[in-house]
């Protein structure tokens, strides 16, 4: 059970930093800070549906990580679902076309490494 909801974690997760990406990229850049600048994109924002959907995938992440704070201890929980960076980071260079530099490739390597080390 608890790695069926590490995967429901990672997977949620995952969608909801993708819908983010997709939804503010499509927003634009913030440029202006005052009060009523940001509450102006703040409105526009919450209308967005890519950022709608990333909260959606972002509450059910946050229930299975709940759920899987239950059944089993936060030095297991936390590590296991870091699994989400390695999926990004290949999930960003394959749909968002971002250039992943050697290093950030060796970092998602190293993460793999640890998921890996806690599964055993």
């Amino acid at each position: 059970m608890k790695w069926l909801l590490v995967g429901a974690i990672v997977v949620a997760t995952t969608c909801a930093d993708l819908f983010q990406t997709a939804g503010m990229k499509r927003h634009g850049e913030i440029h202006e800070f005052r009060l009523g600048a940001l509450g102006r994109a703040l409105g526009r924002i919450v209308q967005n549906p890519f950022v709608l959907a990333s909260v959606l995938f972002m509450a059910v992440s946050f229930a299975a990580f709940l759920a899987l704070l239950s059944i089993t201890d936060l030095s297991f929980a936390v590590p296991a679902t870091a699994a989400t960076y390695v999926v990004e980071t290949i999930l960003a260079r394959l749909l968002l076309k971002e250039h992943i530099s050697w290093k950030r490739w060796t970092g998602a390597l190293l993460v793999a490494f640890g998921v890996v080390l806690i599964a055993l």
